[in-house]
């Protein structure tokens, strides 16, 4: 059990490339990727291409030096809505033994600051229709479902 001294001491930071190994245990979670996650060659390969993406970061939360949480903020210049720029939030995860104790509270806190840091007009994400639990918590930290979500799905591609 962790008290509320130690959410406290999260730190959320820009990851790095160490940080990798626990930035796909995360992501290896059963409402996640459920184990099916990049070999470390690929996530490696990956990370250095973030580099390239303006305005594209991989954030860590940091609890006691161990990595309990983590998600990608994208911040995209728009050509409409007055140029103002919008903030995409993805692949968010937290460690199950942290689930409900304020991390994706303080990640996403963090991400909205940095948003309107950067001025833009909106943040989003999209959540799995499944993950009722999430929906939750984000409507409960101030998002809003707003309109629809769609996709295709493609053939299985590896990046």
């Amino acid at each position: 059990m962790v008290d509320a001294d130690a959410i406290d001491a999260i730190t959320i930071r820009d990851a790095e490339k160490r940080d990798l190994p626990g930035v796909l245990a995360l992501y290896a979670q059963p409402e996640l990727d459920d184990g099916k996650v990049l070999p470390m060659i690929d996530a490696e390969r990956l990370f250095a291409r973030f580099a390239r993406y303006p305005d594209y970061t991989l954030y860590v939360a940091e609890l006691d030096g161990r990595i309990v949480g983590t998600f990608a903020l994208l911040i995209m210049d728009n050509l409409g809505h007055l140029g103002a720029p919008s903030a995409v939030v993805e692949d968010v995860a937290v460690g199950p033994v942290l689930h409900g104790r304020g991390v994706g509270r303080a990640m996403m806190a963090f991400a909205m600051e940095r948003a309107r840091e950067k001025h833009c007009y909106k943040i989003v994400l999209s959540s799995n229709a499944k993950r009722e639990r999430a929906h939750a918590f984000y409507e409960q930290i101030g998002f809003e479902r707003h309109g629809y979500s769609f996709r295709v799905v493609l053939d299985e591609v590896t990046a």
